[in-house]
């Protein structure tokens, strides 16, 4: 899952984050692990004819069934949207000649393994999907300890703009955490100049998007992901008796699908939007390129060690 530059996020700019992370990394394998499984695992279930809302029900049920949990609702993003867009408990979208991005996250004790890729269903985008799987490659050649960001942006943006497409320049990938899916360090999917170095012990995740649009996003509107960030008192009692469901989520993004599973539809929504004008939750609404370019996506979580390990490969 994405982050967006130049958004307040305090998570994204402490740099304390980073030295939570469990020195051994048996638990990152295994959630790593995990993600790579489901991810092909949803490869055999992503095909035309397919319903969005039954897909992304399977890839969060084999998340379980593998003995983790979901990292952040699945994002099934389609065409000019980037990230942030997973069905409705209603949704009726089947897959036709969509341009589809599939990015899995899971958590294993807490530690992340985030993945994805690109499917193109219509048979027009291949340069484009080639384009940010390419930049993935890429990137992963130049890693080592001490890399920059900046070496590691101009690389991604190099590769993309090869391909005649443009990278999205206010989307990163980023460090991961226990139980947190954005900290630092940010990295860049062009050449910022950034001379930070990748430490050894790091755990990021490189998630380059390319776009035959203007190479930026916008906030949309209607947000199905959510994310608790205060424990602020709550007046109404329904709301607070969601927010108890809210809490078991370990602090993850989820979506309003897993829990329209035990609320009522309309009451929830209300509640929702009574929990996030009382500060307890913050909404993540769809991201779509500005010009409504087409994106594509491709996604992998990576140990910085003497040798880089790939943990979703």
């Amino acid at each position: 899952m994405v982050i967006l530059l130049n958004k307040n996020n305090k998570d994204n700019n402490d740099k304390e984050n980073t030295k939570s992370i469990n020195k051994d990394y048996s638990d990152w394998i295994k959630a790593g692990e995990i993600a790579s499984k489901v991810r092909e695992f949803s490869k055999t279930i992503i095909k035309p004819g397919a319903r969005l809302i039954d897909v992304a029900d399977q890839i969060e049920l084999k998340i379980r069934e593998l003995g983790a949990i979901s990292a952040f609702p699945v994002n099934l993003s389609h065409d000019s949207f980037a990230a942030h867009c997973t069905p409705i408990s209603e949704d009726e979208t089947v897959l036709d000649k969509q341009l589809l991005k599939v990015d899995i996250g899971v958590c294993y004790n807490g530690a992340i393994g985030d993945t994805a890729y690109t499917v193109d269903f219509s048979g027009n985008h291949a340069k484009l999907v080639e384009a940010s799987k390419k930049a993935v490659e890429n990137a992963l050649k130049i890693l080592k300890i001490g890399t920059t960001l900046g070496e590691i942006g101009k690389v991604i943006e190099d590769t993309i703009t090869g391909y005649g497409f443009q990278p999205i320049r206010n989307l990163s990938g980023h460090g991961l955490d226990l139980f947190k899916i954005h900290t630092a360090p940010t990295v860049p999917n062009y050449d910022t100049k950034d001379n930070t170095m990748l430490e050894k012990g790091m755990i990021i995740a490189i998630e380059p998007f390319a776009t035959t649009g203007g190479g930026r996003i916008r906030d949309t509107t209607h947000a199905e992901i959510f994310m608790k960030i205060s424990d602020k008192p709550i007046r109404d009692v329904f709301a607070r008796t969601v927010f108890e469901e809210i809490k078991t989520f370990e602090g993850l993004p989820f979506s309003r699908r897993a829990l329209a599973k035990k609320f009522p539809l309309p009451r929830l929504n209300l509640a929702l939007r009574q929990l996030i004008l009382n500060g307890n939750l913050q909404e993540y609404p769809p991201l779509q390129e500005v010009n409504q370019g087409m994106v594509s996506q491709h996604e992998h979580t990576l140990l910085i060690e003497d040798e880089v390990i790939v943990l979703t490969k």
